[in-house]
């Protein structure tokens, strides 16, 4: 069966892990949730460079899982794009390893949300006024990398059938499915 592996990119409160949920819903599909969200919650501490090298290679795993899972449809809410922003952004350095793992990823579509929406905190986002900027990078990785991607923006109902816009069109779907 083939996979179709739907990639939610973006900056922090931008809608991704709310979208991404909700499209494997509309599609019958296997929703994989941020674990670097789950992970910082549980630290103690500030988190690390480890820590971060330890969030990618769980990204890795879960793909390579999900890729083998029976669900035709594959939602992943984040990226090893994000992971590497936030490496660079944050220790201004990367692990080599990552490049390979991102390029080596089979993805259908990465759908970039847009920071549009109202900022919410909570204990764990950062960059409350670096989301714009972030956008550009993320958007920037993207293309250098050469991910086939498009844009999502507008608030609810319109973000949602903006991504199921892009979705069928790059898998190519009628509307009605």
């Amino acid at each position: 069966m083939k996979k179709h592996v739907i990639i939610l990119t973006g900056p922090e409160s931008s809608g991704k892990s709310v979208l991404s949920e909700a499209l494997s819903q509309k599609y019958d599909g296997l929703w994989i949730p941020e674990y670097a969200r789950a992970y910082v919650e549980n630290l103690n501490r500030d988190y690390t460079y480890s820590d971060v090298e330890h969030i990618a290679r769980i990204q890795v795993k879960e793909y390579e899982d999900a890729i083998k899972s029976e669900k035709e449809w594959l939602f992943f809410d984040t990226s090893l794009i994000i992971t590497k922003i936030w490496f660079t952004y944050i220790f201004n350095k990367y692990p080599t390893w990552l490049d390979d793992a991102i390029e080596q990823m089979q993805v259908d579509l990465f759908l970039l949300c847009k920071p549009d929406l109202p900022w919410v905190a909570d204990g764990v986002r950062e960059h409350e006024n670096k989301r714009q900027e972030l956008f550009v990078l993320y958007k920037k990785e993207l293309e250098r990398y050469n991910k086939k991607y498009n844009i999502v923006s507008g608030e609810a109902e319109t973000r949602f059938q903006c991504a199921i816009n892009h979705i069928n069109q790059a898998i190519n779907l009628r509307d009605d499915q």
